[in-house]
């Protein structure tokens, strides 16, 4: 039976790990043992705020709404309300962004939810 040489695999997986840790510090950037446990957390932490990401994101932008809406008398949810009786379907990203950066068109979409409120 002939021997099997394992060299250029075993390199090859850990400079894969190596360099998955490049910029940690201390022992976890070179060393292979805590490189692997460092990067597998690491890749852990990558999954779930990929997720997270998107949550944090919609709390931001319903707080520039909310903020934006209560400058012109209405709150949050009376002005969400008032969009969707108004049949005006604007995500909040884009909301937020009208909100901040456009105060003009953004009143105007206030008028038109209290109109429909009313």
């Amino acid at each position: 039976m002939s021997r099997v040489k394992r060299a250029v695999a075993r390199n090859a997986r850990r400079k894969k790990i190596l360099k998955l840790a490049r910029g940690y510090r201390g022992r976890s950037k070179n060393n292979l043992r805590l490189a692997i446990e460092r990067v597998e957390k690491g890749l852990q932490y990558a999954y779930r705020d990929r997720r997270v990401k998107k949550r944090s994101f919609r709390r931001l932008w319903i707080q520039r709404i909310n903020a934006g809406a209560r400058e012109h008398g209405l709150t949050y949810s009376q002005f969400m309300n008032g969009l969707s009786k108004a049949e005006i379907d604007l995500d909040r990203k884009v909301l937020s962004e009208l909100a901040t950066n456009e105060p003009d068109a953004f009143k105007s979409l206030v008028d038109q939810a209290q109109a429909a409120l009313a």
